[in-house]
């Protein structure tokens, strides 16, 4: 299914800000108030699925409950979602579904079906499925399940293995972050990654160049991680580690100012297994910094971007940038919500392959689609017209010219192609949001 809107005068980007667009995200940020003029007014859809600006279209990939190409359903609750090169002109979206035991009834298995053999727990309904487009057209090719038995899987992201699918749960056996390979054609053994540690895992990424994993924690009074690897040759063997912002125990991320960076260490945590929900108790106790809610996650170039939910002035939102420097580097507020008109609870992110960051919300007031430039203009580019159902998932493909993403409770997998400035910038530049998978290890 496919929905075009309109065509209407479409407001370009010029001068100063289209220049900032084609540069790598990194810059200094300069603060602006939230408005349309990024794409322009969102055009209401007569479909009531998703409002977009004029030029734009969406395509719904797959609903929730369709059948799949090896035999399974597709699970309810899509969330997280990642976007790899494939094979034969192909693009490979790996989707989290953030389920628990008692989502049966929303489960991938159809009347009848039990758990398969390779299975993390057979009692869980969450885990990961693959859906292949053709890179050109966007169209569904196949699609199939390639992790189950998890529990909640909600975000996760890109790594040099493949996608990281993270448990927001700690339930007994649960709490872990799994390696699923974007090359799995059907359902693959669990891949747990001990060394990430056990607790609410919201969203991870990793490094290409160390192998360095970044992991945020979706509790009111969690923690930010990295896993740091004795040798990137080996990249599930070494030590977990929390943030500690320097001179200032137990800080507070979310009362912190735009741009002021500020100094940052990181604390070892001594045992990130522990049968109980303790990893963050074990950090602050050493003086690791709270993060309000930390959500999503993505890197450019080496600096890492997240969002904390409940963060900020109005408690509806904010985004960090964390520029590492060996042990040590900087933080930053980069934007935050003074009023859910401007953000309202940033969830999933993502960096464009020109240099744009888009955020998903799962406030409460419609929940936008938005960007934010390197200049600091916060633009409206989508709505979910149909329900106050979260968008979650976003990402976008190798060349820049769709934008993929979910309407978590409505069960939905959109594809968002238009005129996106700065994607005739991408060809040849190494800005590039997805990576190769090349396999699990």
């Amino acid at each position: 299914m496919k929905r075009r809107v309109p065509r209407r005068s479409f407001l370009r980007v010029g001068g100063a800000a289209a220049a900032a667009l084609a540069l790598p995200f990194s810059l200094v940020f300069s603060r602006k108030s939230r408005s349309a003029g990024r794409f322009g007014p969102l055009v209401p859809d007569p479909a009531g699925v998703l409002d977009l600006p004029a030029g734009f279209a969406y395509r719904i990939l797959q609903r929730a409950g369709d059948d799949m190409d090896d035999g399974y359903r597709v699970p309810g609750r899509p969330d997280g979602m990642g976007c790899f090169p494939g094979p034969d002109s192909t693009v490979v979206l790996l989707r989290n579904h953030e389920n628990s035991p008692a989502d049966r009834a929303i489960g991938p298995y159809k009347s009848g079906q039990g758990a398969p053999a390779e299975a993390y727990d057979a009692a869980s309904m969450g885990g990961v499925t693959r859906l292949v487009l053709d890179a050109t057209t966007f169209e569904r090719r196949s699609s199939n399940l390639v992790l189950a038995g998890t529990n909640r899987n909600c975000a996760g992201g890109l790594s040099p293995w493949g996608w990281l699918s993270c448990e927001e749960n700690v339930d007994a056996g649960h709490g872990y972050v799994f390696v699923c390979p974007a090359t799995a054609s059907r359902v693959a053994p669990p891949q747990r990654v001990t060394g990430y540690g056990r607790f609410f895992h919201e969203a991870a990424v990793v490094d290409p160049a160390t192998s360095i994993a970044y992991l945020t924690e979706d509790r009111a009074d969690g923690c930010f991680y990295r896993f740091k690897p004795a040798d990137p040759a080996a990249p599930f063997q070494g030590k977990l580690q929390a943030l500690s912002v320097v001179g200032v125990r137990n800080a507070d991320t979310s009362s912190r100012a735009l741009g002021e960076p500020r100094g940052i260490a990181w604390v070892d945590i001594d045992a990130p297994d522990p049968r109980d929900d303790t990893v963050r108790r074990q950090a602050q106790a050493k003086g690791a910094s709270v993060i309000r809610r930390g959500e999503g996650i993505c890197l450019s170039q080496g600096v890492v971007y997240l969002s904390a939910t409940i963060g900020g002035p109005a408690g509806a939102g904010q985004i960090f940038r964390l520029v590492p420097a060996g042990d040590g580097g900087t933080l930053e507020v980069v934007a935050h919500s003074t009023s859910t008109d401007e953000l309202d609870m940033p969830d999933n992110i993502t960096i464009a392959p020109w240099g744009e960051l888009f955020m998903a919300e799962d406030g409460s007031r419609g929940n936008f689609l938005r960007s934010l430039t390197a200049d600091g203009q916060i633009s409206d580019f989508a709505r979910n017209a149909r329900s106050p159902s979260e968008l979650a998932g976003v990402c976008f493909s190798p060349d820049g010219r769709a934008l993929f993403v979910n309407m978590q409770e409505d069960g939905l997998t959109l594809a968002v192609t238009g005129p996106f400035a700065g994607v005739d910038a991408v060809a040849g530049s190494s800005l590039q949001p997805g990576m190769a998978g090349a396999g699990a290890r």
